[in-house]
């Protein structure tokens, strides 16, 4: 069985870490994945004391349950393309904090959302920012061995792989690579996204599974809290090309049920479409 992943989000919030590991492995999952999202709350893990980060580190090993990849999308708030830029300093300082939590925690892949900005207008400057910070980001994290992964996302400026791969161009790093959302790359009409697994697949470091349904001329998509098999996924197709390419890293399933009243028995329902598509593929 391929190792999967459930994110922080679909597990109820209001628990230690020590509840969460616990709990997702006794759903079945292989490993957790961290958000270090825009809120304060969320962004305050970056300081985490030294006891602080020990009790989560004893808590992975005791319970054998590790914390793969963090989906730091902090930068939402604080843009590496901002025209402010105080904002650039503070998104660089999270990048530094994001690389030392995770070379503390063991955790592998930082996923960064592909956006220049996310509150402010998009322009060429902000695109050029963004990719000189980018830089920026690499060299710290590359210094950890931590890789950085962009996520393929629900905006225009980066929602294909090919448009990673342009910026990847630029930043020909073995530390930046690609984080494909199988939801966000179909729902963009423009993506042919067998090609773009194929022709990504060298950069692939992790895959996101989540369903969407689709942007069209009357419609913006909707990226979140689309049930799996409710939206416009080929997932067994999807997966079948990643199996044929050779794919061997992990996949996660990207739910946001942290604040239903039923959130195991969402999981569980969710867990139960997703591993199917898995088997069929060749995954299980």
């Amino acid at each position: 069985m391929k190792m999967l992943g459930i994110y922080e989000k679909a597990l109820p919030k209001d628990i230690s870490w020590f509840e969460r590991l616990t709990l997702a492995k006794e759903l079945g999952f292989d490993f957790v994945e961290m958000s270090v999202d825009e809120t304060d709350e969320r962004i305050a893990r970056l300081d985490w004391t030294k006891a602080e980060r020990k009790a989560i580190r004893d808590a992975i090993f005791e319970l054998d349950m590790p914390i793969l990849s963090m989906c730091l999308s902090a930068h939402r708030r604080y843009s590496l393309g901002s025209a402010d830029p105080d904002k650039q300093e503070i998104a660089l300082a999270l990048m530094t904090k994001a690389v030392n939590l995770a070379s503390d925690l063991g955790i592998r892949s930082i996923q960064l959302a592909g956006y220049d900005v996310y509150y402010e207008p998009k322009t060429t400057m902000s695109r050029n920012a963004f990719i000189e910070n980018l830089q920026k980001c690499v060299t710290i994290a590359a210094n950890k061995s931590v890789v950085l992964s962009i996520e393929i996302m629900d905006d225009p400026f980066i929602n294909s792989i090919s448009k990673f791969l342009e910026i990847k161009a630029q930043i020909p790093s073995p530390y930046l690579q690609v984080y494909p959302d199988l939801g966000n790359l179909s729902a963009w009409p423009e993506n042919l996204v067998g090609y773009e697994l194929e022709k990504g697949i060298a950069a692939i470091s992790q895959v996101h599974l989540k369903d969407t349904l689709a942007v069209t001329s009357e419609f913006e998509g909707k990226f979140k809290n689309v049930a799996f098999g409710a939206g416009c996924v080929d997932f067994v197709g999807c997966l079948k090309t990643l199996k044929r390419l050779n794919y061997s890293g992990s996949f996660v399933m990207e739910m946001w049920s942290e604040t239903s009243e039923t959130p195991v028995a969402e999981i569980e329902k969710a867990k139960g479409i997703v591993l199917p598509f898995l088997k069929e593929a060749g995954y299980a």
